[in-house]
Formats: structure tokens, sequence, C-alpha cells
């Protein structure tokens, strides 16, 4: 899939990065979501995957964290600059064990970037939505370094996905504050994958569940698929209360589905 050329220079300094910080225990690193799924839109981010074989130690977390700042855009992005970077690092052996919810062993997203720059350390942790991560990754990641992603990914089960969307759903309903365009195309493309079992696009998703709202519902979907798009520039401040009566509904669907 074509990119920009400075969205390819981003994404081969975050290997670059990855490859110096992590030395011969990187075993694998993919690009996933939007950018292999259906192209970057405006305020995507890019999504990166790793695997590798042994825990990190406190300097490799301190240094990737410090270059991973440097690199990632702030959010919001802005057009023609640096994208906003999510960086999920796996350890292959917490990988083969199966569990749900899986353990990243590191993880940065600019949603983080007020505790990191406050000097909180990027720790293990288990949520649920590392499993949906896995799963998409598998199904969708190209490889910029190491085998296929199914050589290092694991399977997630169908009840493993929807055990992972059951535990993801409080802490989404509860971020909508702040966050609308986000959580109500999460919860739309949550219920589609609930629905038919297939991941897509955030905005593919929308156009699924567009026909199946009500009308007011509708147009505050669509009115966050269009700003995803950038075909807007969307302003929440006068509409939290149909986003809340819209995410309260999707809500509804996806654990109806599940």
């Amino acid at each position: 899939m074509q990119r920009a050329p400075h969205q390819t220079e981003q994404i081969q300094s975050a290997l670059l990065i990855l490859q110096r910080s992590l030395g011969d225990a990187l075993l694998g690193v993919y690009l996933h979501g939007s950018a292999v799924s259906g192209g970057l839109r405006p305020q995507s981010d890019i999504d990166l995957l790793a695997v590798v074989e042994s825990e990190l130690t406190g300097n490799q977390r301190n240094g990737l964290l410090r270059n991973l700042l440097h690199l990632s855009g702030r959010h919001p992005a802005v057009p023609g600059g640096p994208r906003c970077l999510e960086v999920m690092i796996f350890r292959r052996s917490d990988l083969a064990r199966g569990d749900h919810p899986v353990r990243a062993e590191f993880v940065y997203g600019e949603w983080l970037r007020d505790a990191f720059e406050a000097g909180e350390s990027p720790m293990p942790e288990h949520d649920p939505e590392y499993s949906l991560v896995i799963a998409q990754a598998r199904q969708q990641a190209i490889p910029l370094l190491g085998p296929p992603g199914d050589d290092l990914l694991p399977e997630v089960s169908p009840e493993h996905i929807r055990q992972a969307m059951r535990g993801a759903l409080p802490d989404l309903l509860d971020g909508l504050h702040g966050d609308e365009r986000n959580v109500l195309l999460t919860l739309a493309r949550m219920w589609h994958t609930a629905s038919t079992g297939v991941f897509v696009t955030k905005d593919a998703a929308a156009d699924w569940a567009i026909p199946r709202l009500s009308a007011s519902d509708a147009m505050t979907l669509d009115y966050a698929r269009r700003a995803y798009l950038g075909e807007i520039t969307d302003d929440w401040s006068s509409q939290g209360d149909a986003a809340r009566q819209l995410a309260g509904h999707m809500g509804g669907c996806v654990s109806n589905s599940l």
C-alpha cells in the first residue's frame, strides 16, 4: 500500500529505534492497523507490534521511551507532520502461553504521553485490548522485520476475542468524554466484529453500523466517520448528549452480540 514519503521515513525510524534498543532479542516487527487495512486517515496512528525473546531491561525501556517520545507526533497530529505512534512489544513466551488477556512487555501511545513526561515508565501489564490487537494483527500485519506474523503471533480463538471485548468495553465507555470520535468508531468496529467475526477499519464499521441505527444515532456516527476521514473538523462540545446516547446504544449492541 502506497504511503507518503514522510510516513515511510517515520516507520523506518521507529524500526531502527527498536533494532538499536533491543538488538538480538528482537524477533519480529509488524506494521498493522489503518496503514495496512484501509490506508492511513488524517488522524490515524502508525501502529507497530514487536515480539522479543526476553524481558526488557530498565535501560532498554528508558531508551525506547525517550526515542519514541521524540519521534511520535503529539495528538492531534498536524497535517503533513509526524504521525502519532502506537508501539506494543510482547515476549514470545507470554504469547505462547495463551493467557487472556495477553501480557504486553512495553506499550507506547500518545494517550500515555502526559504520564511518561511526568516520569512514569512503561511497565508490563495485562489488558483485554491487547488480545484484540494480536487477533487483528495476525490477520493483517505486514512484517517489517522477521517472519510472517502468523509464525510469532498466536491465533486468538473466537471465544477469547469475545472475552476480550467484554473486558475492554467498560473502560472504552468510561473514556468517551474528550475522545468521542475514537470511542464511537471503536464501538462500531467492536459491534461489527462481535456480529460477524471479521475485523474491519473504523470507517467501514461505521458504514456497516449506520443503517442499523435510528436516524439521530446514525447522524452522530456519520459525523464521527466524516471527521475520521478528514472531511470535516469535529467539535463535540455541544454534542455530549448525542455521543453518550449513541455510545450507550452501541455498547448494548456489542454486549448483546457477545
